[in-house]
């Protein structure tokens, strides 16, 4: 596995990946399904509210975490305020939960990236290549992915 870790987006770009942000906003949060959530979350430095859409992992139904990942690394704002203040809400479809954010130790990560790609294999191909990975397929390619990016699992508070 080789990796260019891609930068955050920029200018037209970021108002791509804020797109998902408004469909919330607009109470359209739903036609993202269970495959998106929202994340409510505090500014570390500004203790403002902030905002960031990320693409759902895994849901395991019964303990009802769920488990992302930040594919800009951990230079990701939305990533770095977790870290300090892991106390959240999140917003999945219609349904808002409080949880705490937990980041998963990288052979955790792995996993997660493995079974991730076993489900989904060209959502998965696409999104390494995104990210800047190169990868064969492999489950050793995409466990080596896994152990790079972090990953984060909501559990609930409620």
């Amino acid at each position: 596995m080789e990796q260019k870790q891609p930068s955050p987006p920029r200018g037209l770009s970021k108002l791509f990946f804020r797109l998902p942000i408004w469909l919330y906003r607009l109470g359209l949060g739903g036609i993202l399904g269970g495959r998106f959530l929202l994340i409510n979350h505090i500014g570390r430095k500004s203790g403002q509210p902030r905002q960031a859409v990320v693409e759902v992992v895994r849901h395991d139904e019964a303990s009802g975490t769920y488990i992302v990942c930040s594919g800009f690394g951990e230079e990701a704002q939305w990533f770095q305020n977790l870290m300090h203040t892991p106390d959240v809400t999140i917003q999945v479809g219609r349904r808002s939960l409080a949880v705490h954010a937990e980041r998963l130790p990288a052979a955790a990560g792995g996993d997660e990236m493995v079974d991730y790609a076993r489900r989904h294999p060209k959502s998965a191909a696409e999104l390494a290549k995104f990210m800047g990975f190169t990868v064969d397929g492999s489950d050793a390619d995409y466990r080596a992915v896994g152990e790079t990016l972090p990953f984060v699992a909501f559990h609930s508070r409620g």
